[in-house]
């Protein structure tokens, strides 16, 4: 892969996600980006956004029927989903990597990592009407 050309932008959207533990979605970077570069299109994010994730320097998060989130912690870690808000948080918990010794005995080939997301309903739309 060629080296990739520098950009304030793209540096920008990591270093804006770096500073989030609520996994904002494209649109809430495209709005929070604007203050600094008025002029940054939203495509602009989502392709920023799209590089910035299969180089592994950031993690989209897919929460089904809810707009992608995206997380710029990408140390091994797991999330709870909210299937009410989509919202995402991420989920401390002691280590469950004992489940890759059990993927790998039904698997021919050579596990060596996992994503793990647990979904439910979070706290607040529990306590809403």
């Amino acid at each position: 892969m060629p080296t990739l050309k520098y950009s304030r932008q793209r540096e920008a959207v990591k270093e804006f996600l770096a500073s989030r533990i609520d996994h904002p979605t494209a649109d809430t970077v495209y709005t929070n980006l604007r203050e600094k570069f008025p002029n940054i299109s939203l495509g602009t994010v989502y392709r920023n956004l799209s590089l910035l994730a299969d180089m592994g320097e950031i993690i989209k998060i897919t929460t089904g029927d809810g707009a992608d989130r995206f997380d710029g912690r990408i140390t091994p870690h797991n999330h709870f989903i909210c299937r009410k808000c989509h919202k995402v948080s991420d989920l401390e918990m002691e280590s469950i990597d004992s489940i890759l010794g059990i993927a790998q005995k039904n698997f021919p080939g050579k596990i060596d990592s996992h994503v793990t997301n647990f979904y439910g309903i979070c706290g607040d739309c529990i306590k809403k009407p």
